[in-house]
């Protein structure tokens, strides 16, 4: 599918679509959880479809006939052998977190993973250390570190270290580990994105699991404990908000509320509020609405550590601004589902687009972007910040692999078109 877009004003109100991140967890939690659990207002997108697969066939049983009311009846933490290869299609979290919940197996049961071509990029090789230092047993068939792996039980709990270049090393052992026989310690040598770490522990917390954190540099864990059947409703999503915050901030003549999200929650993808008021944009926040006008733009630095999301939609944002903008420490944005640094530098180029690639991030220079035809790279983020970048500009930007916006955001075309957004779907 191809996306085609001209230059378009945006104006009304949008209700931003569930969180991916909280989606997952609470599948993986009321997964291992004993009896059953409610999600209200689950996301229902790619990427969660396939954490519900996963944790179904890890014996959970989730019921999702009702989009707005998924029940969940838990296996006890007890993951069974399913008869299958499981795919997790495009999603990361739910390889990553999943990987830690089938190291609860029985020993004698084998569980193998795989994915799609991106997943099968994407490293596991700390995570899988970590487990067997723990007791599970971790092979990756080609000796990559990569899909496809096998996991066999049984975690049993101990002391490690990991190296999070990516939170959901972490947050995998997180909600893996209390479930152990033994107590856990974890020393953790490198963490990017601490914030979904914190939505993790949030929800440890939700769930009076007993922890000790140590300023995210260690963590000690008690064993032998257990999830609880819960009802909850799912927050809205920070990291879909982040395309319409930009794009609102950008185009002429906008003024765009979003409603439904919770400043409060941890989400750390709600850092792009300030990013956007630090290069000077109009953003006005109440407790349920956040309204944002056309403003001009000026360049700034900005640490992207906490956001490998944003950067795409940052990085367009920047090429509209005045002066120089430097998105800086924020290395892990290229090992997602493409290597962001890299996919914007190019296609920002065929923008006209003066920037400069560096190991951690852009500097991005003032610009005269004009349209082209750009490649999604099949990446969500990717094709929806390029969207982005279309609607700010005179003639017709078109984007291919845009069937990739499903992963997490199926509503896209459809809540930007009814702010006056000129984008089309085209079959290729």
């Amino acid at each position: 599918m191809k996306l085609t877009v001209q230059k378009s004003q945006l104006q009304g109100q949008v209700k931003i679509p569930p969180s991916k991140s909280h989606t997952i967890r609470a599948v993986a939690i009321g997964s291992l959880a004993n009896g059953q659990s409610t999600i209200k207002k689950p996301l229902n997108s790619s990427d969660t479809l396939s954490a519900v697969n996963c944790y179904n066939a890890l014996g959970a049983k989730i019921d999702t006939s009702d989009s707005n009311l998924w029940k969940i009846t838990g296996n006890a933490g007890k993951p069974n052998q399913p008869e299958n290869i499981i795919d997790v299609g495009n999603s990361g979290t739910t390889l990553r977190i999943a990987i830690g919940s089938a190291s609860l197996a029985e020993t004698e049961q084998t569980i193998t993973f795989t994915g799609d071509k991106q997943i099968q990029a994407r490293p596991l090789g700390p995570l899988m250390n970590a487990l067997e230092n723990l007791g599970a047993k971790c092979s990756s068939q080609n000796k990559t570190g990569k899909v496809p792996v096998k996991i066999s039980g049984k975690l049993k709990g101990g002391y490690t270290t990991i190296e999070a270049k990516t939170s959901q090393f972490l947050s995998s052992l997180l909600l893996c580990a209390p479930l152990a026989e033994k107590d856990t310690e974890i020393d953790v040598t490198v963490l990017n994105e601490p914030g979904y770490v914190q939505m993790t522990l949030d929800w440890l917390d939700k769930q009076n699991i007993k922890y000790q954190n140590d300023n995210f540099k260690k963590f000690k864990i008690t064993g032998s404990q257990s999830y609880i059947p819960f009802e909850t409703a799912i927050p809205a999503d920070f990291s879909s908000a982040t395309f319409f915050l930009c794009a609102a901030a950008l185009a002429a003549d906008n003024q765009v509320t979003l409603t439904g999200l919770d400043l409060n929650d941890s989400q750390p993808d709600k850092a792009v509020i300030e990013y956007l008021k630090q290069m000077g944009a109009d953003i006005k926040t109440e407790p349920n609405a956040i309204t944002i006008k056309k403003s001009q733009l000026k360049g700034a630095c900005l640490d992207m550590n906490q956001t490998p999301d944003a950067l795409p939609a940052m990085a367009v944002t920047a090429a509209f601004a005045k002066g120089t903008t430097k998105l800086i420490n924020v290395e892990q944005a290229r090992s997602k589902e493409t290597d962001r640094i890299k996919t914007m530098t190019e296609e920002l180029t065929k923008l006209n687009v003066n920037l400069e690639e560096l190991s951690d991030g852009l500097v991005i220079h003032q610009s005269k972007p004009k349209p082209a035809d750009l490649n999604g790279h099949s990446d969500h983020r990717i094709v929806m910040a390029l969207a982005v970048a279309g609607l700010m500009l005179d003639g017709k930007t078109t984007i291919s692999t845009a069937e990739a916006i499903n992963v997490t955001f199926p509503q896209f075309i459809k809540l930007m078109t009814a702010l006056g957004a000129k984008i089309q779907a085209i079959k290729s």
